[in-house]
């Protein structure tokens, strides 16, 4: 059995993760820390998780004495560093956070696209969520676009904001409305960019609703393709990727809350525009956006299948 240490467990991802743990029979998390909870049973935090653990201090006392195999950090961004340099070079980490997504030492956790080197990181840096599902939407297509930017509108639950409260998950805000924010230069739009080595313009929205993403990508290709060109492109592209599913009506976010899955579809030509496509992409944010993608991650960092425990 693989042994993890989950440091950041009180956090909605924390939570997600330690809820997909403890059905999956291949990992024992030996260690969930959290300075705020620490000594609380985990099942009181968290209702309907049956677990007699408890919080641990997050102290390098208290790492150094769990003996992990590996360690997922899901802090907030720029707490992830100082864990870093109290694990040992080959224990295998996973970092949730923005902190290394720019870090070339670190190997960038899309399964889709890097498997074979995940499978041989021992450092790996999660996908931001709506990175995840805007990257998802355009490889494929990648060889076939124009030089204009592609353009992701993107709409996200107000889970994405995290528990902190703060103006993206105040109830009284969102109630009946969609909150835009950082309309260009948001960290995802720069992380889609540097990773797919092209500008992409990306605009985010915060909703009432808790989970779940979707993003309408809107693209310009070289030459006209028709919308069969496209579906067989992307059947390709995910043939050998069952958590990722391909289909021809625009997905929505029903379809993906509380799965571990991607869907992408309404592939649509503008009728003015042959070359212009616009297409959609959703996922839950909380697993395939941030704790079914680290699993995922850890699964061929251990030799694992890459949906070990994640296809139910």
């Amino acid at each position: 059995m693989i042994r993890v240490g989950l440091i950041g467990g009180r956090g909605y991802a924390g939570e997600e993760l330690l809820r997909l743990f403890s059905w999956i029979r291949e990992y024992d998390v030996v260690y969930v820390g959290s300075r705020s909870s620490a000594g609380k049973p985990l099942g009181a935090e968290f209702g309907g998780l049956q677990s007699a653990a408890s919080f641990s201090d997050v102290s390098p006392e208290a790492m150094n004495a769990c003996q992990a195999d590996a360690w997922i950090i899901a802090q907030d961004n720029g707490q992830a560093a100082r864990f870093v340099k109290l694990i040992d070079s080959k224990t295998k980490v996973i970092d949730i956070s923005s902190d290394f997504r720019f870090d070339n030492s670190w190997v960038y956790g899309l399964p889709q696209r890097n498997a074979q080197r995940i499978a041989n990181a021992t450092r790996v840096a999660n996908p931001g969520c709506y990175a995840t599902a805007v990257q998802l939407g355009l490889f494929p297509l990648l060889n076939w676009l124009d030089d204009s930017p592609p353009v992701a509108f993107g709409v996200s639950g107000f889970s994405g904001a995290g528990r902190t409260p703060n103006e993206k998950n105040d109830a009284d805000r969102l109630h009946d409305n969609l909150v835009p924010y950082s309309l260009t230069g948001h960290g995802h739009e720069r992380e889609i960019s540097y990773q797919l080595g092209r500008d992409v313009r990306f605009m985010p929205h915060v909703a009432e609703f808790f989970r779940g993403i979707s993003i309408t990508l809107t693209l310009s290709l070289k030459q006209a393709r028709s919308v069969l060109d496209i579906c067989d492109v992307f059947e390709q592209a995910y043939e050998a990727s069952p958590l990722v599913e391909v289909i021809a009506s625009p997905p929505e976010i029903s379809m993906v809350r509380e799965t571990n899955k991607c869907v992408v579809g309404g592939f649509t030509i503008d009728a003015r525009d042959p070359c212009r496509i616009v297409l959609v992409s959703v996922i839950d944010n909380l697993r395939k956006g941030a704790a079914s993608q680290a699993i995922e991650n850890l699964n061929l960092m251990f030799g694992l299948p890459s949906t070990t425990g994640l296809m139910s």
